[in-house]
């Protein structure tokens, strides 16, 4: 797809990003990335310049967010409730959306638990657990 490795990563959102704005047709995955950045406009200048952040580090205990993850958040979390996969996550994403302004802020209440079980993921050196996901995404929406 484009690479599993951080510079093909944020290079594939250049080119992507690049494709867009110049109203190129779009595969359905480089779609999904186009809507993310579009509703980023603050990460967009990032990706008019990639060269100059590919080998950038983010440090979110200097309070620095890390665009591209931030992106790649979305975009997984959009995928998943497109499969609803993990089952049920779909329901627990319609029933945020309603409680949140919009679909953009549902997903960024979603991230926090996406994110600490990606984290448990890790430092456990193994697969994140769905389960405890979908409990941490329905104690959300509780």
């Amino acid at each position: 797809m484009f690479g599993n490795d951080r510079d093909s990563i944020r290079r594939y959102y250049r080119a992507v990003w690049s494709k867009a704005s110049a109203g190129q047709p779009l595969e359905p995955l480089e779609q999904l990335i186009a809507e993310v950045i579009r509703a980023h406009p603050e990460y967009q200048s990032l990706l008019r310049d990639v060269e100059s952040v590919l080998s950038r580090d983010y440090f979110p205990e200097m309070g620095e967010t890390n665009p591209f993850l931030h992106m790649g958040m979305h975009i997984a979390l959009r995928e998943q409730v497109g499969g609803n996969r993990p089952k049920g996550i779909r329901a627990i994403y319609q029933q945020l959306c309603r409680r949140a302004s919009d679909a953009h802020a549902a997903e960024h209440l979603m991230m926090e638990c996406l994110a600490e079980t990606l984290w448990e993921a890790q430092r456990a050196g193994g697969q994140p657990d769905e389960g405890a996901f979908l409990k941490r995404l329905r104690r959300l929406a509780g």
